[in-house]
């Protein structure tokens, strides 16, 4: 095997370090915005930032599902935080309940 293999199949050690990194720094921002919910502020990020994190979290979670991963994509919150949330999501896709249904029903998910 030629070192440039050998390189090239080795992932750097920097990206595990980076991915602790962001793993800590998300679950810094999760804490805070938590905090702030509780504090009765909904207005701790903007509806760009919001629709920024949600986007890359939406993307993420897609490509984790697809690599594999059988995580649920949310803790602890209510039904109607969940059915708030897919409803947007849906909008925001421009799709309908049915074309969900047959998506998992072709899929299996």
């Amino acid at each position: 095997m030629s070192s440039r293999k050998a390189a090239a199949a080795t992932p750097p050690k920097a990206n595990a370090t980076q991915s602790a990194g962001t793993a800590a720094a998300a679950e810094k921002l999760a804490a805070e915005i938590q905090r702030a919910l509780k504090a009765g502020d909904h207005d701790v990020l903007t509806p760009e930032a919001l629709q920024t994190l949600m986007t890359a979290a939406c993307r993420l979670y897609a490509a984790q599902v697809e690599a594999g991963s059988q995580t649920l994509p949310v803790g602890e919150v209510t039904p109607t935080d969940i059915m708030v949330t897919a409803s947007g999501l849906m909008r925001a896709g421009n799709l309908a309940v049915f074309e969900l249904g047959m998506w998992q029903s072709w899929t299996g998910r």
